[in-house]
């Protein structure tokens, strides 16, 4: 990512895509908790490139893209934690 400002609207968007209903609780942390803010913004770096996998030779697109999307599952796991775990989240996720 190019600068803070572009990791941290991509961050937001990236966590923001996976859990729209908790929008202040994710600006929140993101500010707040440099942790989460790093997960985020290698959750949209793994969105990235998971969305450039296609472009590879047939040879590696498959193995690339388990990479990727496993790298994907772990991250928006950790996303959902920090929410759950934040007081300021109100209602829970389910």
């Amino acid at each position: 990512m190019n600068n803070e400002r572009t990791s941290k609207r991509e961050a937001f968007v990236a966590a923001t895509g996976r859990f729209p209903n908790f929008e202040l609780s994710i600006r929140r942390l993101l500010e707040t908790d440099e942790n989460f803010r790093d997960i985020c913004e290698e959750l949209a770096e793994a969105e990235y490139a998971l969305s450039a996998v296609e472009t590879m030779p047939d040879a590696l697109r498959g193995v690339r893209r388990a990479e990727w999307q496993e790298l994907i599952d772990r991250l928006v796991c950790e996303v959902e934690a920090a929410i759950r775990s934040d007081p300021s989240a109100g209602m829970r996720l389910e």
